[in-house]
C-alpha cells in the first residue's frame, strides 16, 4: 500500500468523533428497543401463559416483518408523511414510526396474551413500525456521511441498539420477576421518549431527491428503477451472485434471534435472572466490544476483508450451543458460549452494513438498502419461524447444526466475488459508480 493511500485513509478516531456518530447512537437505541419485545422477550411472556413451543416461535417471529420492509420502503424515499414533513424526509418518517412503536407497545400491555388474536395484531403493529424505523434510520445513516465513515456510524448505532437490548432484554426479564408483564411493556414504551427527543434535535441529511409530477412517474421511480438500477450497474451475473451471497451469509445469526433461544435457555435449566444477567447484560456488552472492533476494522481495512473473517467465525459460533446442551445449567459454560457468540456477532455487524451500503445508489437509498438488508435477514428468519417444530422433532442440537450449514456455500461465493469487491478495501469506494 502506498503512502498516498495510507494518508487518504481516515483515522479510526476521526471516524468515531464525527457528530453524526452520536446521533446514530440515539437512533440505534430507538431501533433496538422494540426488537426483542416482539421476539425473545415476548417469548418468555408467551411461555408463562402455557403456549406451546411451536406457537411461541411462530408468534415471536413477528420480527419477520422486518424482512419485508422493502415493500413500503419506496414511500420513505419519494413521499413525505403529512404532518411530519417539517422535520424533513428522514426525520419526519422516523418520528412517525417512533410514535407508532409507542402506541403498539401500549396496546400489547393493555391486551395481554389473554386476548391472543388482538395481542398478536398489536405485536405486528410494533414490528411494522419498528421496521419502518429501521428504513428511515438506515437511509439517514447512508446520506449523513460518506462510505469511509460508515463503520464508525454502524458502531455507535450498534452501541445504542445494544443498550436498548439490555433494557428490553435483561431489565425486562428482571422486572418481570417483580411486576406484571403489562407494566414491563409500559416501561419500555416510556423509554421511547429518549430517542424521540433525540430525533427532534437531530440534523436532517442534505440529499437531492426527485419529486415526480405524475402517478406513473412515481411508480416507475419508486418501484421499477431501484431494482433495475442494481442489475444495470452490476450486470446480471455479478448481481445474481451478490444477491445469493447476501441471502446466505447471515442465516446462522438470524436463525437464533427469534423465539427459539428463550425456551432453549429455560429448558437448559437457567432462571430468568440468570439468563438476563449473562445473555442480556454481560453478553450485550461483549457484543458492543465486538461491534467497535468491527467498526475499527472497517475504518482501517475496509468492509470486504473484515466481512470474510467475521462470516466464518460468526456462522460457526452456533456450534458452541452444543457445549451448553452437554452441560445444562452450568453458568460458566453459558458465559463462555455467550462470550464467543456475542463477540463474533458484534464484529460481523459493521462490515455487513458497510458492504450493503456500498452497493446502494443514493438516488434510491431507502428502497435499495431496505431490499438488501431484508434479503440478508429473510432466510434466517424463515428458518427461525419453523425453529420450534424443527427442535421439537430433531432436538435443539440438530437445529443448531442445521443453522451452520449455510457457511459452506457462503464461503464459496465469497471466493467467487473476491475479485469484484476487493476494490472496496483498496480505496473505500463503491464497486460501481452511483
Amino acid at each position: 500500500m502506498s503512502a498516498a493511500t495510507r494518508s487518504a485513509r481516515p483515522s479510526v478516531w476521526t471516524a468515531f468523533a464525527q457528530p453524526a456518530a452520536w446521533t446514530m447512537f440515539l437512533f440505534g437505541f430507538s431501533s433496538g428497543l422494540p426488537f426483542l419485545l416482539v421476539a425473545g422477550t415476548l417469548a418468555y411472556w408467551l411461555k408463562e401463559n402455557d403456549i406451546q413451543l411451536k406457537d411461541i416461535t411462530m408468534i415471536a417471529s413477528a420480527g419477520m416483518t422486518y424482512a419485508f420492509k422493502f415493500l413500503w420502503a419506496p414511500l420513505l424515499d419519494h413521499w413525505r408523511m403529512p404532518g411530519f414533513a417539517q422535520l424533513g424526509q428522514r426525520r419526519g418518517w422516523l418520528l412517525f414510526a417512533q410514535i407508532g412503536v409507542v402506541i403498539g407497545l401500549i396496546a400489547m400491555a393493555a391486551l395481554t396474551p389473554m386476548h391472543l388474536y388482538a395481542f398478536v395484531a398489536a405485536t405486528l403493529v410494533v414490528a411494522f413500525f419498528g421496521a419502518t424505523q429501521d428504513i428511515a434510520v438506515d437511509a439517514y445513516r447512508i446520506e449523513i456521511a460518506p462510505l469511509d465513515a460508515q463503520g464508525a456510524l454502524v458502531a455507535t448505532y450498534s452501541l445504542g441498539y445494544r443498550i436498548a437490548l439490555i433494557l428490553s432484554g435483561a431489565l425486562a426479564l428482571i422486572l418481570a420477576d417483580h411486576l406484571p408483564w403489562s407494566w414491563v411493556y409500559l416501561v419500555m414504551a416510556a423509554a421511547m421518549i429518549i430517542p424521540i427527543l433525540g430525533n427532534l434535535y437531530a440534523r436532517e441529511p442534505i440529499a437531492e431527491r426527485l419529486l415526480p409530477a405524475r402517478w406513473s412517474d412515481a411508480m416507475r421511480l419508486a418501484i421499477i428503477d431501484p431494482f433495475a438500477d442494481f442489475f444495470r450497474r452490476y450486470g446480471w451475473h455479478l448481481a445474481g451472485a451478490t444477491l445469493l451471497f447476501i441471502l446466505l451469509f447471515k442465516i446462522p445469526e438470524q436463525a437464533t434471534v427469534g423465539g427459539i433461544m428463550s425456551p432453549f435457555y429455560r429448558d437448559m435449566g437457567f432462571s430468568k435472572t440468570e439468563i438476563g444477567a449473562v445473555t442480556k447484560i454481560y453478553g450485550v456488552w461483549i457484543g458492543i466490544v465486538g461491534v467497535f472492533l468491527g467498526g475499527a476494522a472497517v475504518a482501517r481495512w475496509g468492509a470486504w476483508r473484515s466481512l470474510c473473517a467475521s462470516i466464518i467465525l460468526c456462522g460457526s459460533s452456533n456450534l458452541l450451543y452444543l457445549c451448553l446442551i452437554a452441560h445444562p445449567g452450568d453458568l460458566m459454560v453459558l458465559t463462555a458460549v455467550i462470550s464467543c457468540e456475542n463477540l463474533t456477532l458484534g464484529f460481523l455487524g459493521p462490515p455487513t452494513v458497510a458492504f450493503l451500503s456500498s452497493l446502494v445508489n443514493r438516488k434510491h437509498t431507502a428502497t435499495q438498502y431496505a431490499l438488501l438488508s431484508s434479503m440478508v435477514n429473510l432466510p434466517g428468519k424463515v428458518l427461525g419461524f419453523f425453529a420450534g417444530g424443527i427442535a421439537a422433532a430433531t432436538g435443539y442440537g440438530m437445529y443448531f447444526i442445521i443453522t451452520v450449514l449455510a457457511v459452506v456455500p457462503t464461503a464459496a461465493l465469497f471466493i467467487y466475488l473476491w475479485p469484484h469487491f476487493r476494490g472496496l478495501d483498496a480505496a473505500d469506494k463503491p464497486a460501481r459508480e452511483v
